[in-house]
């Protein structure tokens, strides 16, 4: 907006298309493109403790799946010696085995579900703390978290990683540890029954060890670049979905498919890739499983044919030959999904581990604000040495209402951002009624401040639950009485369901106009000592910045106000008029005043006026820089 406002373009991202499919996207350390170790100690540790209120239940799942495992491991041995009863014509024998078999097909079905259930009661409530835990810690990260990070990266954390790490939390730890322990409990009895023909059994395995080893390798590789594709393609989804009024306005369509298509073609090729991978390993598996089977056949059919196995050993073997690599079957499956539960966890981590940069002093100071604003010798900077603000002067008394003017980027923001703490100071200090902000309770400074925004944002609910938003015991006729203070109400009224009409996405049922009073009745409701307007009436109609001028002079009564605007019509009767330039204070002083200085302000009302005709609006490509140019 020129001198009177800031704006931001958008446009198509260039990571998306020209960093190819190894980029990693994100310039702030967060890194979400790794699929991670297949064991994490740091992890585990970190989230054993969250383990700790459900301490008995998971003595119970252990116990399910250790009984599991021991009930479905022996079937097999019985089944062995079945066939040697039936062999020796013992049909008491086998009546007793095929009895056996069915009351441990039951009670694996007992152990089972047992495992299941309780693993199931602890890995969603673990990560309902988890996803409620980073939820309230993002709500209290500084706003320069936010600015480093990407809002759908954020939303991926608590959605996604969440989720990836729930998979192996409720199912993916079971089959893991189910595995391991039949694996175990097979080699036990392998080497129980015939020592001979169970190293007969194992002699294939370092085969697939070998072959696990290779393919664990190209597969983390193949698997990086799926996520790494994806995530470009999700990325560029989201920016083309909420830029569609710009590409539409730009006729970029076709463009933009053409450059989709590309990045899909990508994830395309790396998903064929891993899909390759994943489909060559498992016949491996089963080739080494029927590597195996021909050699106990043929090992144990010549040690029963010399009478020193019996039938049912040798059936005994091969049915254990399965149960023996259903593991690895299992652990290849799994592969990924630890994989990706083990970063997903990692990355969790890393948002716990995040600290806020802006936090409460040890005692902090806890009052009510008569007003009074000072920026005492106040310098500062987002990126250290480019400072925004150098060494910024001004004393503001209860009540006054002090606009800034200034180009885009010359700090009029931040001047606010910085009352409210939303940053801290980078040099000298800001004092609210003689005290340092960075004394003020943060959550006591933020009540008793307000802030109207130029891009009104409403939340999901009814019109009367926005307007109580900051102050959620006001009644609905103090609702409704304050709507009224500021011109909404009767809008509000002309809508079928009145106050109690819901907000579409983003309040799209309403103009802007319309959402932009409701944020002033929301701000006003609240009774802030301290008041910010930054841009409140920029995108607004001028029959609406007539009803909001209205509102404004009541909102503006009796409270410190600090106004960012291009219209003069809001500027013209602040009790001062700060014009900034590059981080400094170039003029100050009333709107008489300022004109009789006969300075920057002075120049730019007058083009204005030049510019449009005596419409009390100074356009939006007008900047501190063209008023101080000499005129013709």
């Amino acid at each position: 907006m020129g001198m009177w406002g800031g704006g931001a373009a958008g446009g198509w991202s260039t990571s998306a298309t020209s960093m190819g499919p190894n980029a990693r996207r994100g310039m702030d350390g967060w890194n979400d493109d790794d699929l991670g170790k297949v064991y994490d100690s740091a992890v585990v540790s970190r989230l054993l403790p969250y383990l700790g209120p459900y301490r008995v239940r998971a003595f119970v799942a252990l116990f399910g799946v250790f009984g599991f495992s021991l009930a479905s491991t022996i079937q097999p041995l019985l089944i062995g010696f079945a066939v040697d009863d039936a062999v020796r014509g013992d049909l008491a024998g086998l009546t007793k085995m095929v009895t056996w078999l069915v009351v441990l097909v039951a009670i694996s079905w007992v152990f089972q579900y047992l495992q299941l259930t309780q693993t199931g009661y602890i890995g969603h409530r673990i990560l309902l703390r988890l996803r409620t835990e980073m939820f309230g810690h993002i709500q209290r990260l500084s706003l320069s978290f936010i600015d480093r990070h990407e809002v759908g990266r954020i939303m991926s954390r608590v959605t996604s990683d969440v989720t990836a790490l729930q998979e192996l939390l409720t199912t993916g730890s079971l089959t893991v540890l189910s595995d391991i322990m039949v694996l175990f409990i097979v080699i036990a009895l392998l080497i129980e029954r015939d020592m001979e023909l169970a190293f007969v059994t194992f002699a294939s395995v370092p085969i697939l060890v070998g072959v696990m080893i290779v393919w664990q390798r190209k597969a983390r590789e193949a698997f990086v670049a799926v996520r790494q594709t994806i995530s470009t393609v999700n990325a560029t989804l989201n920016e083309n979905v909420s830029g569609v009024r710009v590409i539409q306005s730009l006729s970029r369509e076709d463009e933009n498919a053409r450059r989709f298509d590309v990045i899909n073609q990508e994830n395309l090729r790396a998903n064929v890739s891993a899909g390759r991978l994943s489909a060559a390993v498992l016949p491996i598996v089963e080739g080494v499983v029927a590597l195996s089977t021909a050699l106990v056949l043929v090992v144990g059919g010549m040690r029963v044919a010399q009478g020193e196995l019996t039938v049912g050993v040798v059936t005994a073997f091969v049915l254990y030959i399965s149960r023996f690599f259903d593991p690895v079957r299992d652990l290849v499956l799994q592969y990924t999904q630890i994989q990706r539960a083990m970063a997903g966890g990692q990355r969790i981590i890393e948002v716990l581990d995040t600290k806020p940069e802006v936090v409460d002093r040890a005692e902090p100071k806890v009052f009510e604000v008569q007003g009074r604003v000072d920026f005492d010798d106040v310098t500062f900077a987002y990126v250290t040495g480019r400072p925004v603000l150098q060494h910024i002067d001004l004393h503001v008394e209860p009540g006054e209402t002090i606009a800034f003017v200034g180009q885009t980027g010359a700090g009029k923001s931040t001047m606010t951002n910085l009352i409210g703490r939303y940053y801290d100071v980078t040099e000298g200090a800001i004092r609210i009624d003689g005290v340092d902000v960075r004394d003020i309770k943060l959550a006591e400074l933020h009540r008793q401040m307000g802030v109207v925004l130029q891009d009104p944002f409403l939340f999901s609910g009814t019109i009367r639950e926005n307007i109580r938003y900051g102050r959620l015991d006001a009644t609905d006729a103090e609702v409704e009485a304050t709507a009224q203070l500021v011109g909404a109400d009767t809008f509000i009224r002309r809508l079928a369901k009145g106050y109690d009409t819901r907000l579409a996405e983003r309040a799209h049922n309403l103009s802007v106009g319309q959402r932009q009073l409701i944020s002033f009745a929301r701000a006003l409701l609240a009774n802030p000592r301290i008041l910010v307007l930054d841009e409140a009436t920029a995108n607004v109609d001028t029959q609406t910045e007539v009803i909001i001028q209205g509102a404004l002079r009541e909102m503006l009564k009796g409270r410190t106000s600090f106004v960012i605007a291009h219209r003069l019509s809001t500027i013209r009767d602040a009790t001062r008029i700060v014009v900034l330039e590059r981080g400094h204070i170039i003029e100050q002083g009333n709107h008489q005043q300022l004109l009789a200085l006969d300075g920057v302000y002075a120049r730019l009302y007058r083009m204005a006026y030049a510019a449009s005709g005596d419409s009390g609006v100074i356009t939006d490509d007008m900047t501190v820089a063209d008023a101080a140019a000499p005129t013709a």
